[in-house]
């Protein structure tokens, strides 16, 4: 029998998958929702929503990518990995998320992938009216040779908006890479920042995934005791308290009990603190080898994609501008 039906509940309630089902809406993260649906309705461009580990960029992600998808005029589309070698490579896997059709794909370069793409989004954003969103999560990881082709495919703008939607979350790490590259930063149009929850808001966040797995008691299953301790241990992420919480559950089912409190919050926190003695038998990692990579090839390709984007200022239809050195 699942742990959690002892429980009374139905379903895992502090499961660290980003399950939209289970997105608890606090201050942060509605305010973070919120703004990028704004911003992606009026059309403006670039978003870029970073936070620490755990505080909960992709379950704002999955969330936002649940309510765009509701909208039939919305192409909506994730890169999870964004870890990529070449230009070719991340323009072919954005050309297969759009399902943009690539003229003899077999020997295309990345200025037939570029130049595919700027069709597409003539098409789907210009004549066809939709709303093209490409959303990138841990964007921390993305090599700087993509910045260029993002920062190219943002040129593509009508005289009121810019035909390409990019989200990038990422951890704190991706800020002051942005920052270092001005051309990039300028075209930031809406930066969100998700912190750490307060005390009050990990207590919601307890009480709203467990209704989300089927809680009906009305006395509360965590003491306010016991959420004060999860708070204060796990800084307020919202990933350490799920884990804790779990664990606590698990707890709860081992040894028969009905409530969660203070003194089985720290029975549970002493546990893991002797697990940790584990650590001391991992191994250290052996240094990850460089994969060899030319540099003067990613900068002939890119020369190759500005000049793709250089080809023609203007469009046929709407005002289709494409000011690429601004």
């Amino acid at each position: 029998m699942s742990y959690y039906r002892t429980l009374g509940l139905v379903t895992e309630p502090f499961s660290t998958s980003p399950d939209p089902a289970f997105f608890y809406g606090s201050t942060e993260h509605r305010a973070a929702l919120c703004r990028l649906q704004i911003s992606v309705a009026l059309k403006r461009g670039l978003s870029v929503m970073a936070g620490d580990i755990g505080t909960g960029k992709t379950t704002v992600g999955r969330r936002l990518s649940q309510v765009l998808c509701e909208d039939p005029a919305v192409d909506f589309r994730m890169i999870l990995n964004p870890y990529f070698r070449t230009e070719k490579q991340f323009l072919s896997r954005m050309a297969a998320l759009f399902h943009v059709p690539i003229p003899n794909e077999n020997r295309a370069t990345a200025l037939d992938y570029m130049e595919a793409i700027e069709q597409f989004l003539f098409t789907a954003g210009v004549e066809q009216n939709r709303t093209v969103v490409l959303l990138i999560d841990e964007a921390q990881i993305l090599p700087d040779f993509v910045f260029e082709v993002l920062r190219i495919l943002l040129n593509y703008e009508t005289n009121q908006f810019k035909i390409l939607q990019l989200i990038l979350a990422g951890q704190l790490e991706l800020l002051p890479r942005i920052v270092a590259m001005p051309n990039f930063w300028d075209r930031v149009a809406t930066k969100v920042m998700l912190k750490p929850l307060d005390p009050g808001d990990v207590r919601d966040l307890i009480q709203a995934r467990l209704r989300a797995a089927g809680y009906t008691q009305q006395t509360p299953l965590f003491a306010p005791d016991a959420i004060d301790l999860i708070h204060a241990h796990t800084n307020g992420l919202p990933r350490r308290v799920n884990i804790l919480c779990h664990n606590i559950l698990e707890y709860l089912v081992m040894y028969d009990k009905k409530r969660v409190d203070e003194g089985i919050v720290r029975k549970v926190l002493d546990r893991e603190s002797a697990s940790d003695d584990f650590k001391t038998l991992v191994p250290e990692p052996q240094e990850a080898l460089e994969m060899p990579h030319s540099q003067q090839d990613q900068a002939e390709q890119v020369e190759d994609i500005r000049l793709a984007a250089n080809s023609a200022i203007v469009g046929s239809k709407g005002g289709f501008l494409r000011v690429v050195n601004a």
